[in-house]
């Protein structure tokens, strides 16, 4: 499987003509429900989560996984890789990890002209990125993955590699041991666009795992798109409209999680510490255009932003000692503001 090559000197999407952009929706659109069909052969159940990590696909951001072990989180990236035809690459974080050891290193070798450093890419230079269990490497690693996320290219020896185009990084952690870690710091976690969490299954659902676990092999995934599409898929998503007063909205919304400003409600100012930042309502338009696109539409309403509230907030909301004293939940929160900050009544 190969990736598409880097852009000559940026991530960010290019620009495209009307045509082009008709072009991509109508495939966009021809091809939306062969992935649910497609991971339906290896995932059952987890919609939510599904949705959530493909408006994150298309609007080129990065998730953060939250889960217990056994929960098929690396089965569904895998398979979300394979979709897309995207090579695939999973590390592994573990306390001794170093930054060489997923950015790469340079190697002393043999050549025509004498001996001579050569860059060996590390296994960060792929399309999909899973990185299991972040919190349990240092600092001095986490930050040489988020360079990579923030940057779209690692630096060794002074030297700057850009990495491969579509870029993304999936990492995962544990909710439930925390002795030994290292918590990403909150101007670090900024960088997802997403927390997506992953519960258990229903028993009916978790009754068709095991039925189809401890059976033959089913049908193999096909790829439905490549590379390039989900490239021009980013440039489709920014070009979907929205109104001004879903803009707002969303900006607003993430206003409103900031103790102690002017418009905050008082639940705010009692049970956190720290709000979203500016970053969470750009996520909430941009992940907005992307869902609108998978459900068909063409602009933005409140019911997208609304619904993307969890996934962009829980992340950046810190709750301070008396919420975590009273056992007040980050999603408790954003359910609340979500009920309070006042919508358009258009939208």
């Amino acid at each position: 499987m190969s990736f598409v090559e880097p852009t000559e000197s940026t991530h960010l999407p290019a620009a495209t003509t009307p045509e082009r952009e008709r072009e991509t929706y109508e495939h966009l659109m021809a091809g939306r429900s062969r992935i649910e069909a497609e991971l339906s052969k290896v995932i059952v159940g987890q919609r939510d989560v599904i949705e959530e990590i493909l408006i994150a696909l298309f609007a080129g951001g990065h998730c953060l996984i939250t889960g217990a072990p056994g929960l098929a989180k690396t089965l569904l990236v895998k398979s979300i890789a394979r979709i897309f035809h995207l090579a695939f690459q999973r590390i592994q974080f573990t306390p001794d990890l170093m930054p060489a050891d997923i950015t790469g290193t340079e190697i002393l070798q043999d050549s025509a002209d004498g001996r001579r450093l050569s860059f060996v890419p590390g296994p960060v230079f792929a399309n999909l990125i899973l990185a299991d269990e972040i919190n349990r490497t240092p600092p001095k690693t986490q930050a040489a993955l988020l360079e990579a996320m923030q940057e779209h290219q690692v630096t060794a020896s002074g030297q700057r590699h850009a990495l491969p185009e579509p870029f993304f990084v999936l990492a995962t952690q544990n909710p439930i041991e925390m002795e030994g870690t290292y918590p990403l710091p909150e101007a670090q976690l900024d960088r997802f666009m997403f927390n997506v969490v992953i519960d258990y299954l229903p028993e009916a659902d978790e009754v068709e795992v095991v039925q189809r676990t401890t059976a033959g092999a089913g049908d193999a995934i096909e790829a439905i798109f490549t590379g390039e599409d989900v490239l021009r898929f980013h440039q489709l998503v920014r070009s979907v409209p929205v109104a001004e007063e879903i803009v707002r909205y969303a900006v607003q919304l993430a206003a409103a999680s900031r103790p102690h400003q002017d418009a905050t409600p008082a639940f705010i100012n009692e049970r956190v510490h720290w709000g979203a930042g500016t970053r969470a309502g750009q996520f909430l338009i941009l992940g907005g255009k992307a869902r609108a696109l998978l459900k068909g539409r063409s602009h933005v309403t409140v019911e997208d932003v609304r619904t993307l509230a969890a996934p962009v907030l829980r992340h950046r909301i810190l709750l301070n000692y008396r919420a975590e004293a009273e056992g007040t939940t980050v999603e408790e929160i954003i359910r609340r503001l979500v009920d309070t900050v006042p919508a358009p009544l258009k939208g």
